[in-house]
């Protein structure tokens, strides 16, 4: 089985040593994305534009491994404050439909650049 690298010029570049996400067999690994417009770097001040950024930056890497959201199996965000829990699942129902991906959901003390939160997927593509 073989290794390959996905990357995506709709999506911020990797800030480090790690890929945007990894192809390994039929499934596809993202990194964490991050809500900075990969054009402009800007960065929403409210939880729904960046959970929206979050996600838009997410589909644009899995479309990377001809991927979308109907192939993703499970999420998991990251948020800087639960109290964001219902506005974020609010956005994020607009991106994936029944049956939902498997999802964990934590908080966490701090996330890069500052930002509210941060979302990691995998899909299944065959």
């Amino acid at each position: 089985m073989s290794i390959q690298n996905i990357t995506s010029a709709n999506a911020p570049v990797a800030a480090g040593p790690y890929s945007q996400a990894i192809k390994v067999g039929n499934f596809i690994y993202t990194s964490g994305q991050i809500p900075v417009d990969p054009n402009t770097g800007y960065i929403g001040q409210t939880i729904e534009e960046q959970s929206k950024q979050v996600l838009d930056n997410l589909l644009a890497v899995l479309a990377g491994g001809d991927a979308g959201p109907q192939d993703v199996v499970s999420t998991k965000i990251y948020l800087s404050d639960m109290k964001n829990f219902a506005a974020v699942n609010f956005v994020y129902m607009n991106y994936f439909k029944e049956p939902y991906p498997t999802r964990c959901c934590v908080e966490v003390s701090a996330i890069p650049k500052g930002v509210m939160i941060m979302i990691e997927a995998v899909a299944y593509k065959e």
